[in-house]
C-alpha cells in the first residue's frame, strides 16, 4: 500500500486543495484516485460535494455551503490515514483512431526533423503507447496526457496558433492530447481524431477520466472521413476495455 505525506490548504471558502508529493507518477494518481472511492463510499457525500483530481492534487469543492477549514483539514489527514488500500478503482483504455494525413498533421514534418525521425517512426512510435490521463482541462475534455517517450519529447511551438481545429491531436513535452473544440493553441499538431471528446448534450459529457488510458490507432483519410459522419450521428462505437494494471 502506498502512503503520502499530504498538505490540506485552503482553495477560497466552498474548496481546499489537497497535495501529494510535486512529481508525475502512476502510483502518486492510484493513491489519489483511490482516495476519492474512499471518501465517496464513507465521508463525503457525492451529491454534496465535487471531487476534482489532477497530476499530484485533489480538489474537494462543497457545491452548498461554505467550508470551516480549520475543522476539515485534521479530518481530511485523519481520512487518509485511514483509508488503507481500496480495491475496485476501475480504469478504462480507450482507443481512439487518429488520421496522420499531412492535411491535418500540420507540424508532422517539422517534428519528425526536429527529433530526427521520419514521419513514419513518428507515428508507429505515437501509436505503440498507451497514455495515463493526468488531467482533464484547460478546455472542457482536454486530456492531458502522460506517458510520452523520451524520444518523442518536443517543445511547444514558440508561437501559439490563434485558431487549431477541434479533434487535432498534438505534441508538447512529455505530454500529447486532443483538442476538444477550435481554440488556440500552441502544441505540435500531428494529426486529427474524428471522435468528439466533449459533447454537452450527453449525461456525461467527457466519456473518458482520470485514471484512464489512452492509445492511438492509424487510420486513413477515407477512414477519418467515414469515422466522422458515424460519430456525429452517434454509431461510431469506441474501442472500451479494463485497464489490467
Amino acid at each position: 500500500m502506498n502512503t503520502f505525506n499530504i498538505s490540506v490548504r485552503q482553495y477560497g471558502v466552498h474548496a481546499v486543495l489537497v497535495e501529494w508529493p510535486n512529481q508525475v507518477e502512476e502510483s502518486i494518481l492510484d493513491d489519489i484516485l483511490q482516495f476519492i472511492k474512499y471518501l465517496k463510499n464513507h465521508k463525503l457525500d457525492e451529491k454534496e460535494w465535487e471531487f476534482i483530481p489532477s497530476y499530484n492534487s485533489l480538489t474537494l469543492i462543497c457545491k452548498d455551503k461554505v467550508l470551516d477549514f480549520d475543522v476539515l483539514k485534521p479530518q481530511i489527514k485523519d481520512w487518509y490515514s485511514l483509508k488503507g488500500e481500496i480495491k475496485g478503482v476501475t480504469r478504462y483504455v480507450w482507443t481512439l483512431p487518429v488520421c496522420y494525413d499531412q492535411e491535418f498533421g500540420l507540424d508532422l514534418e517539422e517534428a519528425s526533423s526536429f527529433l530526427g525521425l521520419t514521419t513514419e517512426k513518428l507515428i508507429t512510435m505515437h501509436t505503440q503507447q498507451a497514455y495515463t490521463v493526468y488531467c482533464i482541462g484547460f478546455l472542457p475534455g482536454f486530456m492531458y496526457l502522460g506517458g510520452v517517450p523520451k524520444e518523442l519529447e518536443v517543445a511547444r511551438k514558440p508561437n501559439p496558433r490563434p485558431k487549431v481545429l477541434k479533434g487535432s491531436v498534438g505534441l508538447a513535452g512529455k505530454q500529447t492530447g486532443i483538442y476538444p473544440q477550435d481554440s488556440p493553441g500552441g502544441w505540435n499538431i500531428i494529426g486529427k481524431c474524428p471522435v468528439p471528446m466533449f459533447d454537452v448534450k450527453k449525461e456525461n459529457p467527457c466519456f473518458v477520466s482520470v485514471g484512464d488510458k489512452i492509445k492511438f490507432k492509424p487510420i486513413s483519410k477515407a477512414e477519418y472521413e467515414l469515422h466522422k459522419i458515424e460519430a456525429e450521428v452517434g454509431i461510431y462505437n469506441i474501442e472500451k476495455s479494463v485497464w489490467d494494471a
